[in-house]
């Protein structure tokens, strides 16, 4: 008897204990659980620091709703995005304010954000290119045959021997030649006056020198070949005639050029071809020559720009009396600089550069950044100049731009650039949006065909075309005849509708058209 009822007293025993645990579990499952913080987690980009104020979050004032895939258009009211299938996300206005973009403290910190201050300097560099050395093309000269006959001989046989005024070159043996000089012979057998100087001038023109002609006329005998000489000293460039070789009258024979004179033509970039004029003094230095420096004025700039390098030629005429300059080698020009004039200059890497624009995102304090359209100028030793947008003494954002561009895209700050426009609840259609009339629908297929007037997001000009529809739930409540409003992108698949509403119905809210 006394067993059992120590068996029994257990067991109670054991079962209030349980029922005890089980109702502290349920209590402490019931309870919400506080979120564990750490002071050292690192915050993302695009969540908002807790206020310092210390108000709840649902008190946070919101401005708008937006899609932030599409930041550039506003909501009055949430709702599902009519652009993507999301929920609209509401923007408040402690992260939007006047066209600014804020970041924690410690995302600046791990990402490693650099700033720069905007200078104000007069800085007028010198300009420096690369060029080569050519042949001063004054000196060019080129031998012509005076008759036609055969060359018999040939004293320089390769281009690029060095020649003398005088130097024989070729030998030519030529019919009209032995006549001329066949009269002149004869006319001094005469003993006249005017006949001899009728044959010495035909002899001239034929291409024998004065001395040539007198030596036939002293000697009395006729010179079945007749030398070619060098008009001047130079080096050969060309050689068009070959020893056995039959040439016509004013055929070209030798090419020379002079190197008392050489040419360097250098290519300058086109943003500071025009800091340089004829005249501006060029100092001129050559890798052959090291250490040695050689001073000159730009002769002559050309009149065209290469279209694939972006540069223009000019030229600077340099003296070469020792020939120490050969045509192909290669120099380096600099030109003193001019005028110094102030400019603002920022680093370059702190220019983002859309394709269309630049902007330079402005440092402002609390942790906020606003994107600046700027125009840039001259770009020398890493730093850009900046015409307009920024004032001396402002920061700028040097490096990590591209994560805060990041994240002010996706919140429409760089599409609105500052704006403090009213939500588009209260704003009429944006100037983009093409006006047109359904004509058919095809809602199986998500397809419309719009008589429409130009469009201006695509270039389109005005026509009767067939479109896709994207998403199909903004063809809901539209009819064929019905006057509309809409946009249009170009996609791989074609042109497709992206925003499509009744002109009726402009001045309602965008969430209220598309809200399905």
């Amino acid at each position: 008897m006394k067993g059992a009822l120590g068996t029994t007293l257990i067991a109670i025993v054991a079962a209030a204990v349980g029922a005890g645990g089980y109702a502290l579990y349920a209590k402490r499952v019931a309870a919400p659980m506080a979120p564990a913080t750490d002071a050292n987690a690192p915050a993302r980009i695009g969540e908002p620091s807790t206020p310092q104020s210390g108000k709840p979050q649902g008190e946070r004032k919101v401005l708008y709703w937006h899609d932030p895939m599409v930041p550039g258009q506003r909501f009055d009211k949430p709702g599902k995005s009519p652009f993507m299938d999301m929920e609209l996300v509401p923007v408040y206005a402690d992260e939007a304010v006047g066209g600014t973009v804020a970041i924690d403290p410690r995302v600046l910190q791990n990402i490693g954000v650099r700033y720069a201050e905007v200078e104000s300097r007069a800085d007028a560099a010198s300009i420096e290119a690369v060029g080569n050395v050519r042949f001063d093309e004054t000196r060019i000269a080129t031998l012509q045959a005076r008759v036609g006959g055969y060359i018999e001989r040939q004293g320089v046989r390769a281009t690029g021997a060095p020649v003398t005024r005088g130097q024989v070159l070729a030998e030519i043996t030529a019919p009209e030649l032995v006549q001329a000089q066949d009269e002149l012979l004869v006319a001094k057998r005469l003993d006249d006056a005017m006949l001899i100087d009728a044959a010495k001038s035909r002899l001239g023109l034929l291409g024998m020198s004065n001395a040539q002609i007198d030596a036939v006329a002293n000697g009395g005998r006729v010179q079945r070949s007749v030398a070619i000489v060098a008009p001047a000293s130079g080096i050969v460039t060309e050689i068009l005639a070959r020893p056995g070789m039959n040439v016509a009258a004013g055929a070209p024979l030798f090419s020379f050029a002079s190197l008392d004179s050489v040419w360097v033509v250098a290519e300058v970039p086109e943003r500071d071809a025009a800091g340089i004029a004829p005249g501006r003094e060029a100092q001129v230095s050559f890798a052959a020559l090291p250490g040695e420096s050689f001073k000159g004025r730009v002769e002559f700039i050309y009149p065209e720009v290469a279209a694939t390098t972006r540069t223009a030629s000019l030229r600077v005429a340099l003296p070469n009396p020792q020939g120490r300059l050969r045509p192909g080698m290669l120099a380096t020009l600099r030109f003193a600089a001019g005028a110094a004039k102030p400019a603002l200059w920022v680093p370059g890497e702190a220019v983002i550069r859309t394709g269309t624009r630049s902007v330079v995102l402005l440092a402002e304090d609390g942790g906020r950044f606003r994107p600046v359209d700027v125009v840039t100028g001259a770009e020398r030793d890493g730093r850009t100049e900046i015409r307009e947008g920024l004032a001396a003494g402002a920061k700028v954002v040097a490096s990590g731009q591209f994560l805060i561009d990041s994240e002010a895209s996706l919140k429409g700050v760089l599409s609105r650039m500052s704006s403090a426009s009213a939500p588009a609840a209260n704003a009429a259609p944006g100037p983009t949006l093409a006006q047109g009339k359904v004509d058919a629908l095809d809602r199986a297929k998500a397809g419309i065909t719009l008589t429409h007037g130009p469009i201006p997001s695509v270039d389109m000009p005005g026509m009767t075309m067939g479109f896709r529809v994207d998403p199909p739930r903004l063809l809901d409540g539209i009819q064929p005849g019905q006057e509309v409003e809409f946009d249009v992108v170009k996609r791989d698949d074609g042109y497709v509708v992206t925003t499509l509403r009744p002109k009726a119905a402009a001045a309602a809210s965008p969430a209220h058209q598309h809200k399905h």
